[in-house]
């Protein structure tokens, strides 16, 4: 899993969009994981696909409203630059 400083202070920063882009990427690493050895839980690879979208959104919000941010947290998390940028 990834450790990042606001991770910390849970109760505090869950609204913060990093926050929620961390946990989500470490919900997608469990389920990637998860359909490696299942792969025809398709519940789980909707719910995946999901997930995808909602770190998508909240990335692209990011993108907008502080672009070094962003780019420092796609860094960290080993994220791929979003074509749609």
């Amino acid at each position: 899993m990834i450790k990042i400083s606001f991770q910390e202070k849970k109760e505090e920063n869950r609204g913060c969009v990093e926050f929620q882009i961390v946990s989500l990427t470490n919900k997608i690493r469990r389920l990637t994981s998860h359909l490696k050895l299942h792969k025809k839980d398709y519940l789980s690879q909707r719910g995946l696909r999901k997930i995808l979208g909602k770190r998508q959104r909240l990335l692209y919000y990011l993108s907008k409203k502080n672009i070094a941010r962003y780019k420092e947290l796609i860094n960290q998390l080993d994220i791929r630059e979003s074509k749609n940028r």
